[in-house]
């Protein structure tokens, strides 16, 4: 029994510990979802207005967390006149009656009058602020220690001014404001503030025209005349407008410069000014609202006032009017100001020439490097037929013995046949037939030795000889002549297999016939250690090519050495200079052909060129033609 009663107990005491805390819960504060009405005295959506809200809402999210929730309401006084005041007050009562508001903005002068009239009605225990209203409006009147404002000082004078320093022969002054309420305001503190300049030019107040008889007039404005634009929210004939899109409209008109007063006229068609602006009002409003809103109110000051004035101008229309920057006061902000292609297209164009450069000097690199190759080109040609001549006559001291024996013969033949006829030409009866054959033979034999000396000096000279259509049948025939007496020396059997439809190549046979008598005693060289010694030479037709291959029976070419053959200054013979084989490619290769090196089965190795066949068929030329 003890033991359920202390049971009942616990649970007794948990229960009330609840309801404790949830009583306590309730009795703190919530955290309530604040209040506040901006209510303007013309439309919301108008520029100026539009800019003020924008900056309001964009303090209210930045300087604070806490829930606003914020209400705009709209007089419109430029566009509804009358006693309309009291419905409007009405209005608002029934619409908020159950909405408690914790603060009221008055966004200028009209809406300050309309809350200090009725505010306590339709927003009992709100606080006030205002913004946008000048000093000279509130003038020395007292106002309720629960409102507070933001002031912005509205200047006319320094604008006219700064004109007229602008254009020094300035005679008339065209000022233009429209009929509402508001503008009448405007307009009655710049004659105010004007009246010092009318002694120094004639000062006209078009503000009861028509739009459309004004935007007449300021076309035909006399020399020496400027225009300045207050606001403009209904003309002389009580249409309404809005000041932000008749400026333009302005501006286009007027024959003569136009200046303003306020920041949003700017880009819009006025040259410059020193300008007020409404946005700072908007942050300004904010801030006093969140000290009103968090207590801290009554720590401030009454009124604020932001710096809202500056001398700005739009650079189209200092270009319009032909206004220098030089005359411009020290520190103006210049706006829209058109960079021209270069300052819009900077980065690009120095890009673009950037690219240029290096595009020029990879051309000029390129340039300077062909020719380089073509003057190298033209000493390695010159060098290679300068190493050609000189491997010519190189040869031709290896071949002085077989050349002695070609010339020896047909000299011998000479010196006998003459031998023969001087003898008989000292019988008493010489035989004149014999005698004339004698001599006819002697003449052949001279001629076939010049026809060698021929062959012989054109085949060693010195220089390219012209190219032509060259048969390589005749110029193989003109080789194996001259090395007779060397391949017989040296036990060489020669093999030939010439096709006699071979096509004639266009080439230089001096240099053709170099070729050739290189691959030959190459080869001939190549069998001097092996038995048998067998040469074959062989020339055949390819679609377009002549074809020539020339095989010995040495020991062969190593495949690593097959690849290299041809370089310069490679050469497996001892005492070799490694400059022939490269010779021969090189000629080869300037004649359009192809050179290489081939195994055979068995010993030896096969030396193959080719030419590409003369376009012509005219008659081919060799060494000894």
């Amino acid at each position: 029994m003890r033991e359920r009663g202390l049971a009942g107990l616990r649970r007794a005491i948990l229960v009330a510990c609840a309801g404790l805390v949830f009583w306590i819960a309730g009795a703190l504060p919530a955290s309530a979802t604040r209040h506040v009405v901006l209510l303007f005295d013309e439309r919301a959506d108008l520029p100026g207005l539009a800019a003020l809200s924008a900056e309001f809402v964009r303090t209210i999210n930045e300087k604070t967390t806490e829930r606003i929730e914020i209400y705009r309401e709209e007089m419109d006084r430029s566009r509804f006149n009358g006693d309309y005041q009291t419905r409007f007050r009405d209005f608002l009562r029934a619409k908020y009656a159950g909405k408690k508001i914790d603060a009221v903005v008055a966004v200028f002068g009209a809406a300050l009058d309309f809350v200090l009239d009725y505010g306590a009605e339709i927003f009992p225990g709100a606080h006030v602020v205002f913004c946008g209203i000048d000093p000279a409006e509130l003038g020395d009147r007292a106002l309720p220690p629960n409102v507070r404002g933001v002031v912005m000082r509205r200047e006319f004078s320094p604008t006219l001014e700064l004109a007229l320093n602008l254009h020094p022969q300035t005679r008339q002054v065209i000022v233009i404001g429209g009929t509402s309420d508001f503008d009448r305001l405007l307009l009655q503190q710049a004659q105010k503030e004007f009246e010092p300049h009318a002694r120094r030019v004639n000062i006209t107040y078009a503000t009861s025209l028509p739009l459309q008889k004004l935007l007449s007039d300021v076309k035909q404005l006399p020399p020496n005349s400027i225009v300045l634009i207050t606001t403009f929210f209904k003309d002389g004939a009580g249409v309404p407008f809005v000041p932000h899109d008749v400026v333009p409209l302005v501006s286009a008109a007027a024959s003569a410069p136009l200046y303003g007063f306020l920041d949003q006229f700017l880009g819009r068609g006025i040259v410059g000014g020193k300008l007020y602006g409404a946005s700072s009002q908007g942050a300004g409003a904010a801030e006093l609202v969140l000290h009103a809103l968090s207590g801290t109110a009554a720590q401030g000051e009454q009124f604020l006032e932001p710096p809202a004035n500056k001398v700005q101008f739009d650079w189209r229309q200092l270009q319009r009017w032909g206004i220098s920057e030089s005359q411009l006061p020290q520190g103006s902000d210049i706006r829209f100001r058109n960079p021209g292609i270069w300052g819009r297209y900077r980065l690009q164009i120095l890009g673009i020439v950037a690219a240029l450069l290096v595009q020029s000097g990879l051309i000029a690199w390129l340039i300077y490097e062909h020719r380089r190759r073509s003057v190298a080109e033209v000493q390695s040609r010159n060098a290679m037929a300068e190493l050609a001549s000189t491997n010519r006559l190189a040869t031709a001291g290896q071949l002085s013995a077989s050349i002695a024996h070609e010339i020896n013969q047909p000299v011998t033949g000479v010196v006998l046949k003459a031998g023969a006829a001087l003898r008989w030409l000292a019988a008493e009866k010489p035989d004149l037939d014999k005698i004339r054959s004698l001599l006819t033979e002697i003449v052949g034999a001279g001629q076939r030795a010049g026809d060698i000396v021929n062959s012989v000096r054109a085949m060693f000279k010195e220089g390219e000889n012209e190219r032509g259509p060259t048969n390589l049948n005749n110029l193989i025939n003109t080789v194996l002549v001259l090395l007779r007496v060397d391949l017989q020396r040296d036990g060489v059997r020669v093999e030939t297999r010439l096709d006699e439809q071979l096509p004639a190549v266009t080439g230089d046979p001096v240099q053709l016939q170099q070729v050739i008598l290189n691959l030959i005693t190459n080869a001939v060289d190549a069998m001097r250690t092996v038995q048998p010694r067998v040469l074959t030479v062989q020339t055949s037709r390819i679609v377009g090519k002549a074809h020539v291959s020339i095989e010995d029976t040495g020991p062969g070419v190593r495949d690593s050495d097959r690849d290299r053959i041809f370089n310069p200054l490679f050469t497996t013979k001892t005492g070799g200079m490694g400059m022939g084989l490269s010779i021969c490619r090189s000629i080869i290769e300037n004649h359009g052909g192809r050179i290489w090196v081939e195994r055979v089965t068995g010993p030896g190795a096969v030396f193959q060129f080719e030419l590409p066949a003369a376009e012509s068929r005219a008659p081919s030329r060799d060494l000894a033609a």
